[in-house]
């Protein structure tokens, strides 16, 4: 089962709110679901995003590939560039070396 993070619409006509939900890709864009875990008003403005972090995060490192749409608001939301700090800071810290006291030399 290929599990994808996209907007499902809801709201009025001609006033799109979106909730933006773990699926199976296989099911319809407003059909069957696994778990909400934002949502997106694109036109109230600054408050527009609304998304559960730890959730996000969760999914994607269980293999939930975003939509496009949704990547570019995990994007604004900063999720992708946490995870890629915390990936590259991990990866660091992995192949560092450990410095070693040095003796100092005497000098004549």
């Amino acid at each position: 089962m290929a599990v994808r993070i996209r907007l499902r619409r809801t709201g009025r006509k001609k006033q799109p709110t979106y909730r933006i939900v773990v699926a199976d890709s296989r099911s319809p864009r407003d059909g069957k679901f696994i778990e909400v875990i934002g949502q997106y008003a694109p036109r109230s403005g600054e408050q527009a995003l609304n998304l559960r972090n730890d959730r996000a995060n969760y999914w994607l490192d269980n293999g939930a590939q975003p939509s496009d749409t949704v990547r570019s608001l995990l994007r604004k939301a900063g999720v992708l560039k946490a995870r890629h700090e915390q990936r590259l800071a991990s990866k660091l810290t992995a192949t560092a070396v450990p410095l070693t006291e040095q003796a100092e030399e005497p000098t004549a």
